[in-house]
């Protein structure tokens, strides 16, 4: 099950931060070739962040996922920053991105694990 969490300084009102959550749901599920169905996507907006000492307009992504290829992550660098920055007006060069391959036993779901 991917997850995707977007930290942005930037107040966001909530019909721009469900329109991203549900973009970046499609964006993730077609990056890692995974079920949307799977995707989980959270959006947190407006908390006190810096970034190189100033807290000029920033996202932190964590993108996490099973089996999550070192090969996907320059591409969906591109496509996350991208997406976000066009949604948000944020610098990609003020997007980090950390990404996570999480092995299937410590990742539950429905009662057990994957």
């Amino acid at each position: 099950m991917p997850f995707l969490k977007i930290q942005t300084n930037q107040a966001l009102p909530e019909t721009a931060a469900k329109a991203l959550a549900g973009k970046a749901s499609a964006l993730v599920a077609e990056q890692l070739g995974k079920p949307e169905s799977y995707v989980m996507t959270s959006i947190e907006n407006n908390p006190a962040m810096t970034f190189a000492g100033t807290d000029a307009p920033l996202a932190f992504l964590e993108l996490k996922s099973i089996g999550l290829p070192e090969s996907a992550t320059a591409d969906a660098s591109r496509a996350l920053c991208a997406l976000v920055s066009s949604e948000t007006g944020i610098d990609a060069a003020r997007i980090y991105i950390e990404f996570s391959d999480a092995p299937r036993k410590m990742w539950g779901w429905n009662s057990g694990t994957f």
